[in-house]
């Protein structure tokens, strides 16, 4: 049976690879490169670009330049924070099973991850010091952090990643990926600060995407005259409405999370531009951003593991 031409061109390539370790032709010659803070062309061995200065291969935009490889070239950002969710999801659920805990029956608790497993994850707790829990946000405030990334159930995971698909990608395309990035941690955080001031025991990540709601509400306020952000207002302030509604109904929804995600990413969306970067320096502001958040991230959960594994 003869070969399809797209398998065909998969072993043609195959090929040519194998032949190329095997009998390495000439090298290729060495090219001009682009600086990754400003975009111009640099010498060959440039080490600085003469343009802005920023180093070649050490600065904030290079170390952003060389990680973007492993990403989708679109969002990346988002597809990042998807994967990472999901895969704690399915971390947590593989311990839960194995410790003997009920995953959970009916629509709602399907696929539910037992509250002592959350809590070893990183789970928010109250602000104070409580006599159900070991420490609380106040001594631990790495759990802010952590908290975004875990979920309670499949439903819970199912839903807040559909809105984050929704959503994500528009504002990265706005913001950019790294100050995107930073604001999606901060508007998390702060919802969980607002959370466990009121004594919640707390996970997901509902309170970031409410942060990007309330941001993109703030910039379609910023563009009265646009026709285009005024229907997008209007559907933003229906979400809202049925969130709040469905918070209302609903057992077990963070309210105060939600609330504290919202108010937060609408005050940083009056403040910053809504745009991309433009310049270099406004990119190297965007790149320690998001490295700064990167930085939160990785610190909080290497705390976690710290705990997770005194504990066990």
């Amino acid at each position: 049976m003869p070969l399809s031409p797209r398998w065909r061109w998969k072993i043609e390539r195959r090929k040519e690879q194998y032949l190329g370790w095997l009998l390495p032709g000439e090298p290729e010659p060495d090219r001009p490169r682009l600086c990754p803070s400003c975009g111009q062309l640099a010498g060959v061995g440039a080490r600085r670009c003469p343009n802005c200065g920023a180093s070649m291969k050490f600065s904030l935009a290079a170390a952003s330049q060389s990680f973007s490889r492993f990403l989708p070239e679109t969002s990346p950002a988002t597809y990042g924070i998807l994967f990472f969710c999901c895969l704690l999801y399915g971390i947590t659920l593989l311990l839960t099973m194995r410790s003997g805990a009920r995953v959970g029956g009916g629509i709602f608790n399907f696929g539910g991850i037992s509250s002592r497993v959350l809590y070893m994850f990183g789970a928010s707790l109250p602000l104070l010091p409580s006599p159900f829990f070991y420490g609380s946000d106040l001594t631990q405030p790495w759990r802010l952090v952590t908290a975004v990334f875990l979920h309670g159930s499949l439903l819970h995971i199912g839903f807040n990643m559909w809105v984050l698909m929704d959503i994500g990608p528009m504002v990265e395309d706005l913001y950019g990926s790294a100050r995107y990035f930073f604001l999606f941690v901060v508007t998390g955080a702060f919802g969980y600060v607002v959370s466990s001031f009121f004594g919640n025991f707390s996970i997901g990540a509902s309170g970031a995407l409410l942060g990007l709601i309330g941001l993109l509400l703030a910039v379609t306020m910023r563009h009265r005259a646009s026709p285009t952000a005024q229907m997008m207002k209007s559907q933003l302030i229906r979400w809202l409405i049925y969130i709040a509604v469905f918070g209302l109904l609903m057992p077990g929804i963070d309210n105060y999370a939600h609330a504290g995600g919202l108010v937060s990413g609408f005050l940083l969306g009056r403040v910053m531009m809504d745009r991309q970067p433009a310049d270099p320096v406004e990119r190297k502001r965007a790149y320690a951003l998001g490295w700064l958040a990167g930085a939160a991230v990785a610190l909080s959960f290497l705390m976690m593991a710290s705990q997770f594994l005194r504990m066990r």
